[in-house]
């Protein structure tokens, strides 16, 4: 069966884009490759995960920068699964991640809003 293998994410930089999900988020860096002309395949996945990845992708021009850090017009647009919330929620919030709410209850399961390093909403997600 096919699957989701990646999904691109237009970042300012590569080096500070890889910092911040390895060191911040602790994602493992799978991949980082030059392609020439300055530009490299830079893929980043959360620790353990087998399928769906991040390619960080180097802004190229001023259309592509305009959009860094609002690739979704301000909705959650990326969606991080935890089986542990309170375990990376608080983890998270010891490194620095910014959040824009609390963690709150839904019928779905328990969740919050954070930010990525530009800004990007990201649901911090435990389903039910």
């Amino acid at each position: 069966m096919p699957h989701l293998g990646l999904v691109a994410l237009v970042v300012r930089d590569y080096d500070e884009a890889i910092a911040f999900y390895v060191a911040v988020l602790g994602f493992e860096l799978r991949e980082n490759t030059p392609t020439g002309a300055g530009k490299r395949w830079v893929v980043v996945a959360p620790a353990g995960s087998r399928e769906t990845g991040l390619l960080l992708a180097k802004a190229d021009g001023q259309e592509q920068e305009a959009r860094v850090g609002d690739q979704t017009g301000g909705r959650v647009g990326l969606f991080l699964n935890t089986d542990d919330f309170a375990r990376d929620h608080e983890r998270m919030l010891a490194a620095g991640v910014r959040f824009a709410e609390p963690p709150r209850h839904e019928p779905y399961g328990t969740v919050a809003v954070f930010l990525d390093l530009y800004g990007n909403r990201w649901d911090l997600i435990q389903p039910r």
